[in-house]
């Protein structure tokens, strides 16, 4: 005969071996999805949430250099795009023709200072332009700067040392295309440095964005300095990324790219100029590691 007291320590077990069971399943849950979450980290060296502001201006070459400074910042959007970066134009200056004179923007996302810090320099261009009759090849060069965003703590700016103009933000030909002054132009008066900004409709947004270009070009000026106190040996062993110097060529007759900086060509240029920039940050990254 079963009594009372055996029926109410028999339950006692089955229930501790209920939530026992709960308890554990609970454990393997969690340790599967530090697992999985393990697995989705960036790669190495792309792990750190990074802020690029990237400057391309138009060099020789006239109307088909600021024809190409647009087509390197479709090629680098349309890559921002596939990495899952996010982007924004803090200024720009368009051309009579549908280029730029100059167009700078900001990348932001995991690593994106790990793979664009190669692209700074001189690009050269080897096309035949639209409006040539006679299929003449012609050269253009444009300049590309890659800067860092600096945290907040890293550049501190004084205020009494900026001068902050407004003005009317003027499209290509000169006309004005807002009645009101929304444009910014900043000088930082001990450096000299002048930035400006006329890509938004409001003068809040342009100065934030005026503010973050004048902060990343500082931090540059900072880190040249300091590279300048090193030994010759050590400022080569730094690399070559920093110099302005001839960087890469894109031959259109030939489809060729070529990097002169490690001495590497590719011949899938439309690819590439498409926005598909993989191949040659690989080549970087590969040097890298050696």
């Amino acid at each position: 005969m079963v009594t009372s007291f055996s029926r109410t320590c028999f339950q006692k077990q089955i229930l501790m071996i209920y939530y026992q069971n709960i308890m554990e399943n609970q454990s393997s849950f969690v340790s599967s999805y530090a697992k999985a979450s393990e697995d989705k980290k960036a790669p190495e060296g792309q792990s750190e949430k990074q802020s690029v502001i990237v400057e391309i201006r138009a060099g020789t070459g006239g109307d088909e250099a600021g024809l190409f400074v647009r087509d390197l910042y479709r090629m680098y959007s349309k890559y921002a795009t596939s990495q899952g970066w996010s982007q924004r134009v803090l200024d720009s200056n368009k051309s009579d023709i549908g280029g730029f004179k100059e167009i700078i923007f900001e990348l932001n996302g995991l690593g994106t200072y790990d793979q664009m810090q190669n692209e700074g320099g001189v690009h050269r261009v080897q096309r035949i332009p639209k409006t040539e009759k006679q299929d003449r090849v012609h050269t253009s060069t444009v300049t590309v700067a890659v800067l860092q965003k600096p945290k907040k703590t890293e550049i501190n700016i004084n205020q009494s040392d900026l001068q902050i103009d407004t003005y009317k933000a003027s499209g290509p030909g000169g006309q004005y295309v807002n009645k009101t002054e929304s444009a910014i132009r900043i000088t930082h008066k001990p450096s000299g440095i002048v930035v400006t900004s006329q890509s938004e409709r409001n003068q809040f947004q342009n100065k934030e964005n005026a503010m973050n270009i004048l902060a990343a070009r500082l931090l540059q000026r900072q880190e040249e300095a300091d590279l300048s106190k090193l030994t010759e040996e050590r400022r080569q062993q730094i690399g070559w990324a920093k110099r302005a110097e001839k960087t890469r060529t894109y031959n259109f007759p030939q489809n060729r790219i070529t990097d002169h900086r490690i001495g590497k060509s590719w011949h899938n240029l439309e690819k590439i100029i498409d926005g598909d920039l993989t191949p040659i940050i690989k080549s970087f990254q590969k040097i890298k590691a050696l």
